[in-house]
């Protein structure tokens, strides 16, 4: 545990949330190349057993998704160091945008910049066009290997450069399981289709050409009974919208 404190220590604190705090470090000296640290630090309202087990549990959780993810096609940060007693995982660190950033709210991802939205994605040689598609084969993979994300977000996926390739990177499997069934994965999709209407205004043809991929990559037989519970849960979406 001296060491993996050590490590926290000389590590660059990037942002801390309830249940972690996440950094940007290094695990070689002398250093190479980066990593990014999640510590679940142990919390005080909790009966230290209960904490120590939840945190053991999530981690493993964590660790295990991002395998499947890798072992599927779906790109994910390779996972670098599991500590699950100490609560900290590192991860590849992902050079990279945001979606969020890409697809114009500067605000969500490092404040203000000066490039446009269109000159960003010039730079990664891509339209949002072929980004849709390339976020729907990476949801259907994902799904196809019984992942649920549980926070998809545009902010919890990247666009970096791989030898002059852009690629789509999913990241924050910190709340994901596993699970096969229909319910779990359309509610992902909503969690999703939610988050381009509040981050992203007038993004409907967007989230529609991210299920078309995402359609096409699982084939109707599986995506049928997906498209109808998803359509169920936007209708229990509007109906809890109404009663407030």
């Amino acid at each position: 545990m001296a060491s993996l404190q050590s490590l926290l220590e000389s590590s660059e604190i990037i942002s801390q949330g309830a249940e972690a705090k996440v950094y940007k470090g290094y695990l070689t000296s002398p250093p190479t190349d980066p990593v990014l640290i999640k510590y679940r630090f142990p919390k005080k309202y909790r009966h230290p057993q209960l904490s120590a087990q939840l945190t053991r549990t999530r981690i493993t959780s964590e660790a295990r998704a991002l395998a499947r993810c890798v072992r599927s096609g779906v790109r994910v940060p390779d996972v670098r160091l599991v500590d699950v007693d100490s609560g900290i995982i590192a991860m590849e660190w992902i050079n990279g945008k945001s979606i969020r950033f890409l697809l114009g709210d500067y605000e969500g991802d490092s404040g203000t910049h000066n490039s446009s939205v269109g000159e960003t994605l010039e730079n990664y040689d891509i339209s949002e066009g072929q980004l849709m598609v390339m976020m729907g084969v990476a949801l259907a993979r994902m799904h196809q290997a019984d992942i649920i994300h549980s926070d998809l977000t545009t902010s919890n996926m990247m666009l970096t450069s791989n030898f002059g390739n852009p690629e789509l990177v999913l990241i924050d499997f910190g709340l994901s399981f596993q699970s096969g069934l229909v319910e779990d994965k359309a509610v992902d999709l909503y969690v999703l289709e939610r988050a381009f209407a509040s981050t992203h205004p007038e993004s409907e043809s967007l989230f529609a050409a991210v299920l078309e991929s995402y359609a096409a990559e699982l084939g109707n037989k599986v995506w049928s009974p997906i498209r109808k519970r998803l359509e169920d849960v936007r209708l229990r979406g509007r109906k809890r919208s109404m009663v407030g």
